[in-house]
């Protein structure tokens, strides 16, 4: 029997890592190549969803908090200096500051799963709008629509019919009538058209969607390796611009 194509846990990783690269390749030494950054919309939803997934096969919620927290802090400086070539910038934080508080919006929701649907839907819209507005407020990547994302994947996750129509409708809604940004124009069929950039964050759902479940190969080792490629990579694009 013809093996089916899936994507693993840790094949998800790699290609998130690769089209965070070309992103940041644009926003450093690479300028005016808007492919870069068109490739590059596709990871964020790819993170969020990996996030979710971590969550559930976890083996310590805390843990894994805490991991984030200070790969979010350690990624501070790398982060500034890619972005503004300056050590302090608060007016922009790294992206898993957002991941961090979807996290948490993902375990208030877990924490009271067993406990009443009327406290589950309290949760839910509290979460929902708290979330929000601490990603707005923090000034996180992605800030609002990047923890709603989180969301989204959660509230949708599986791989039902309705979860996989509500992760598409929510996903355009949050990156084309949400975060839009630059819109390309195109000419079909006679007629002009605007396509959004951000709106090609949803062919993310392609890889998400042949995901299955599997781990793939990688233990521990690869498990920091991609917490130490984010502001490894950041530092090393910074130097290279620095020294061009």
């Amino acid at each position: 029997m013809k093996k089916r194509f899936e994507m693993t846990s840790a094949s998800l990783h790699v290609l998130a890592m690769a089209l965070m690269v070309c992103d940041h390749l644009w926003a450093t030494i690479i300028p005016g190549n808007q492919w870069l950054t068109t490739v590059g919309r596709l990871t964020y939803p790819i993170y969020a969803f990996l996030l979710v997934e971590g969550y559930f096969h976890t083996r310590d919620v805390k843990k894994y908090a805490l991991r984030l927290a200070a790969l979010a802090i350690l990624s501070e400086i790398p982060f500034n200096l890619m972005y503004s070539s300056q050590i302090f910038y608060p007016v922009h934080q790294n992206v898993i500051w957002t991941l961090l508080i979807g996290l948490g919006c993902v375990h208030l929701n877990e924490r009271v799963r067993e406990r009443g649907m009327v406290l589950r839907i309290l949760t839910a819209g509290g979460t929902l709008l708290g979330g929000a507005l601490l990603g707005l407020l923090s000034f996180a990547d992605y800030n609002a629509p990047g923890v709603l994302t989180i969301l989204v994947f959660y509230f949708f996750r599986g791989r039902k019919w309705w979860c996989l129509a509500g992760q598409t409708a929510l996903l355009y809604y949050l990156n084309v009538e949400v975060l839009k940004g630059l819109a390309f124009e195109v000419e079909l069929f006679g007629q002009t058209h605007f396509i959004v950039q951000q709106g090609v964050a949803l062919f993310a759902l392609i890889p998400i969607w042949l995901y299955r479940g599997r781990k793939g190969r990688g233990g521990r080792g690869f498990q920091y390796a991609c917490y130490a490629f984010y502001p490894l990579h950041m530092l090393a694009l910074h130097l290279i611009r620095s020294m061009i």
